[in-house]
């Protein structure tokens, strides 16, 4: 079979989505999805009167484009309706299922249909599966205009499309569908007897649905599959829908997210700066949620210790002991006791004095050693020996600060080229005001030693 051969209905333009191509077997998801933009509910910020989107599509603007947002958004619906409102080939093609072969056969059948003045749009679903090799291989048909190109893809473009490719698309951002535009939606697939599941005569509870559209995560896909499990259980009793039945079929709420995407890293920095800001309950809220959705325990103990180091540091110095007790207690009791002891470490650092003193003072050594030359270490700090080294003035000069008064000498230790840096500067928060006054003696003690020589 040709990859552009039409169905009939196409050919005469009947929409694609007629009765007889969604057969109850189907999934609710798909026999109810939008066919028009007047149809599709949410995402109004792209495909509202005015807005960037919809000019695009009722333009028929050749342009190639991305749809950026999280899974049962719309993404697929909207390439489709672009495919209803252009008289272009529409290919539909995933990039778990095809690989290098299928993308040079389709390239192929696109240049040979683009001879003919036909115009070829090429949908791939989850594009950022591809390698950069893939992808590659779309680049230059879409230079030359020989498909137009829309990708779909729940991952951040910037990361998984190879610039070349993404500076030639428009990126579009899909948000989660609003709870009352789900709601809307499951009331739609209730009511509609061709294509939905009206013919069932299935009454539904508003809390119900209201239960159902919440646990969704902003999915309407899964919104749609747990309305189809309700529906089952409510055929088993009374055929209504209530609270009761949509917890049933809800079991447990779905949560976006993906462990290696990008949410993993939303999430981790909202835990993080949460803790920052020194507000426990967004902390405890967003570690929560990642405990919830599988993130590995040990992953956050080791981000927990981290937080520490580099948020706490010598404000608070048990800080760091309580993060690594944390960390041996979530090993020893596991889940879902062990998940309080990250908790508890997670409460304690966010209502801790905070300083990143020492984060920044490790920074400026860091950015010494790299931009200045590898100082030798001068004689009076080096160890002699042997004969030799005493020889060449190795130890000459060192005190031993036991020895001396106020046990602090008036020895510089650092090389002669970075005499006099400081890197090390401490806040006035927690423990660390201490440690500012301790230098300041420190520095006094040295400079009296100093006016006395």
């Amino acid at each position: 079979m040709n990859l552009f051969d039409e169905p009939s209905e196409r050919q005469s333009g009947s929409p694609r989505h007629s009765s007889k191509n969604l057969p109850h077997a189907m999934p609710l998801a798909e026999r109810m999805r939008p066919r028009s933009l007047d149809e599709l509910v949410g995402q109004q910020h792209l495909v509202g009167p005015g807005k960037p989107l919809r000019i695009q599509i009722e333009r028929d603007d050749a342009s190639s484009m991305i749809f950026w947002g999280p899974p049962g958004v719309g993404k697929t619906t909207l390439a489709k309706i672009v495919a209803e409102t252009t008289q272009a080939t529409f290919i539909e093609f995933s990039a778990v299922t095809s690989g290098i072969k299928e993308i040079k056969q389709v390239m192929a059948e696109a240049a040979k249909a683009a001879e003919l003045d036909s115009r070829t749009i090429l949908f791939i679903d989850e594009i950022h599966r591809f390698n950069k090799a893939q992808q590659d291989a779309f680049l230059p048909y879409v230079e030359r205009g020989t498909i137009r190109l829309i990708g779909a893809t729940t991952e951040n473009p910037s990361f998984e499309i190879i610039s070349a490719l993404l500076s030639r698309c428009r990126v579009y951002v899909l948000e989660p569908l609003p709870e009352d535009g789900i709601v809307q939606l499951l009331r739609r697939a209730l009511a509609d007897k061709e294509r939905g599941l009206g013919a069932l005569e299935i009454e539904a509870d508003d809390e119900a649905l209201e239960m159902i559209a919440s646990y969704s995560s902003g999915d309407c896909r899964s919104a749609y599959n747990t309305l189809e499990v309700a529906t089952q259980l409510a055929q088993a009793g009374d055929k209504r829908i209530t609270k009761a039945v949509a917890a049933d079929a809800v079991q447990q709420r779905v949560l976006v997210y993906d462990k290696t995407g990008e949410e993993h890293y939303n999430l981790i920095s909202a835990l993080h700066k949460s803790v920052r800001n020194s507000d426990p309950d967004a902390a405890l809220y967003w570690l929560g949620r990642m405990i919830a959705a599988g993130e590995d325990p040990l992953y956050l103990a080791r981000r927990i210790t981290r937080m520490a180091v580099e948020d706490i540091g010598l404000a608070a110095p048990e800080a760091l002991n309580l993060c690594l007790s944390a960390k041996e207690a979530y090993e020893f009791l596991g889940s879902p006791e062990g998940d309080l002891a990250l908790a508890q470490a997670v409460v304690y650092l966010s209502l801790a004095p905070k300083s990143n003193a020492v984060y920044v003072a490790y920074g400026a050594v860091q950015h010494d050693i790299e931009h200045t030359r590898q100082e030798p270490v001068p004689l009076h700090i080096r160890n002699a020996p042997t004969k030799l080294m005493k020889e060449l003035d190795y130890g000459k000069g060192y005190q031993y600060a036991h020895n001396v008064e106020g046990k602090v000498a008036d020895m510089d230790c650092l090389p002669d080229a970075l005499k006099g840096r400081r890197y090390y500067q401490p806040t006035q928060e927690g423990r660390e005001r201490i440690l500012a006054q301790r230098m300041e003696e420190i520095r006094k003690i040295k400079q009296a030693k100093r006016s006395r020589s």
